[in-house]
């Protein structure tokens, strides 16, 4: 949904950027503005500020910024409508229902409820837990070396023996028996009526990207049957779209995250310093979660048990990855089965090198399919060969296939050009691969340069946000249709409307982009620091000569575009070179 502009302004005027940034990143007061490490890039100087009086953020050194809703949407990975909901909930603004019908406000109702079930599920587990009847619980979760603060912070709890504890407790909170049910928590039959779904577990809540409980995962104590139970598909819990641990996880600003099997991996792994670690929720990882994990990274490491169902999940993983359009490594933790046994036995710092020496995927598929093959059996190694010539032959670009095919040569001792023939053999023989595309000289084309218009557009638009105040002076010769970039023009659009009633504000435009690059590209034109001209007369010289080119560039552009048998070229080209002759004569002053 798109709010009013009305409503979008309300809710940024009433989050200072300042306020809600300093949540996130130590400020310090710097002149009129605050600096501090960018949370967006690794740096030890700081050159991340944010200016109070544009409500505006830039980074000097990744070149990120924009006002308080460009840093929600980067920093918890939201989208314009959740940074919206996000700030309005911070500052107590009542934002318009999507949608009004009583079907959806029915079902808005019921996922609330909802949530709020689960939420006290979570509370009335981590209760049991410390009670005398949780011991049991607790001695098995400090059994697994996991600490009181790990403990608290992922909420684990305990279901005692009792089969309808929760749903009496619940009940006593004024939730019906239909309700809990759909909620998950409980089952009905004629011989026990309605008992608890979870009883003699430990409980891991499951939390959606928000940190609302969505579900739980259970595992009992004891041999009994199942090891591992997780809540049933509800209304607010899609096991395929979810994924434990991404709460956290979304904002460990790594460069990657890495997928694992089970709660405990994932909990030992967030222990140890490795809060980037997720786990898919008892099912096979699906190409729903890949999707959601792309919002948050490019890069997934696999990191699954080294048996032969990891080794196989691995296998599956790597190609939902390749799908969805990330880049994937294996995590190599032999001889350990799990991360929980690797971290423990051999400590941080080891586990910290696994993760440097990930292996490539294409070299992991190699590698177990190896296993399949007799190498001392020369009709064997041969087969094992074609298998890897077929898998080159999958890479539709010359230069990443040539990268491989030297890199395959070198590790399993196979001539370059024996691999080549062995390639091209298969790939003419199944239409594979397409043959390079070579330029047709030795020449490399140029890269586009920037159209020289830009330029003067760029620094008049910073130069009127620095200088508001030359407005009337810009206004006499320009107009937002003059500016040739569409961006630049939008830009110009929404500063006129501003400029024109005296309301401007930087960090107002900004509402009108939604673009993660649209704010980027605005906050840089509004954080430009300009050339400083020493004279008053060359500062007039330079605001003359950018009036012009934009004019020109403005004039030229819409010249174009008309048809040679418009009406109104004629007119339009009179009118427009005489507007320029009248500029270029005129004298710019800019006297306050």
């Amino acid at each position: 949904m798109r709010y009013s502009d009305e409503i979008i302004e309300e809710v940024r005027s009433r989050n200072d950027i300042v306020d809600v940034i300093g949540q996130y990143v130590s400020l310090k007061r710097a002149g009129a503005n605050y600096v501090g490490l960018c949370p967006f890039h690794n740096e030890k100087s700081p050159s991340f500020s944010v200016s109070p009086s544009k409500q505006m953020f830039y980074c000097f050194g990744c070149r990120v910024g924009g006002n308080v809703f460009s840093f929600l949407m980067k920093y918890d990975n939201l989208t314009f409508g959740e940074a919206v909901r996000a700030l309005a909930e911070r500052s107590g603004i009542k934002l318009p229902e999507q949608d009004e019908s009583p079907e959806a406000k029915k079902m808005r109702d019921k996922k609330a409820t909802l949530f709020e079930i689960n939420k006290e599920a979570a509370k009335y587990y981590v209760y049991q837990l410390k009670s005398p009847n949780g011991a049991k619980g607790l001695s098995y979760f400090k059994d697994r070396a996991l600490s009181d603060e790990t403990i608290a912070h992922f909420g684990l709890g305990y279901s005692n023996g009792a089969s309808s504890d929760l749903v009496k407790y619940l009940k006593g909170r004024g939730y019906s028996d239909a309700q809990i049910i759909e909620a998950g928590l409980a089952s009905h039959d004629e011989k026990y009526g309605t008992h608890d779904k979870f009883w003699n577990r430990v409980m891991f809540p499951i939390l959606d990207v928000n940190s609302k409980v969505i579900g739980f995962g259970g595992r009992v104590m004891g041999d009994g049957k199942p090891k591992y139970l997780n809540s049933p598909e509800t209304p607010i819990f899609d096991k395929s779209r979810n994924l434990f641990g991404l709460n956290y996880a979304r904002n460990a600003r790594c460069g990657y995250i890495i997928i694992c099997e089970g709660y405990m991996d994932v909990i030992a792994m967030h222990q140890a310093g490795f809060n980037m670690a997720v786990a898919s929720l008892g099912t096979a990882f699906t190409p729903q979660q890949a999707h959601l994990l792309k919002r948050y990274t490019d890069t997934v490491i696999l990191s699954y048990d080294s048996d032969g169902a990891g080794t196989s999940a691995a296998l599956r993983g790597i190609q939902i990855l390749k799908e969805a359009g990330l880049k994937g490594k294996v995590l190599n933790l032999k001889p350990y089965k799990d991360p929980d046994e690797f971290i423990k036995n051999e400590g941080k710092e080891a586990f910290e090198e696994r993760i440097k020496k990930a292996e490539n995927p294409f070299f992991f598929e190699i590698s177990t399919k190896e296993k399949e093959f007799d190498m001392s059996d020369p009709a064997a190694k041969t087969e094992f060969h074609r298998f890897i010539g077929t898998k080159l032959c999958e890479f539709s670009e010359a230069v990443e296939r040539e990268n491989y095919l030297e890199a395959v040569a070198a590790r399993y001792a196979i001539g370059v050009d024996d691999l080549h023939k062995l390639v091209a053999n298969i790939a003419s023989g199944g239409g594979i691969v397409k043959p390079a595309e070579r330029p047709k000289s030795g020449m490399h084309s140029r890269e586009n340069k920037e159209d020289p218009a830009r330029k003067p557009q760029r620094v008049l638009i910073t130069w009127l946000a620095d200088e508001p105040d030359i407005f009337g002076k810009v206004a006499r010769w320009i107009k937002p249709e003059d500016f040739t970039d569409d961006l630049y023009r939008g830009i110009a659009t929404e500063m006129w409307k501003s400029l024109e009633t005296g309301s401007f504000d930087p960090a107002g435009v900004l509402d009108h982009f939604v673009e993660e690059d649209e704010h980027r590209q605005v906050a840089e034109l509004f954080n430009t620091n300009l050339i400083q001209v020493d004279t008053k007369d060359e500062r007039e010289k330079a605001i003359h000569d950018i009036l012009y080119e934009v004019k020109r560039s403005g004039y030229e552009r819409k010249l174009k575009s008309m048809a040679p048998d418009d009406p109104d070229k004629w007119n339009f080209t009179l009118q427009g070179k005489r507007e320029l002759e009248e500029l270029f004569k005129a004298k710019i002053t800019l006297d306050k």
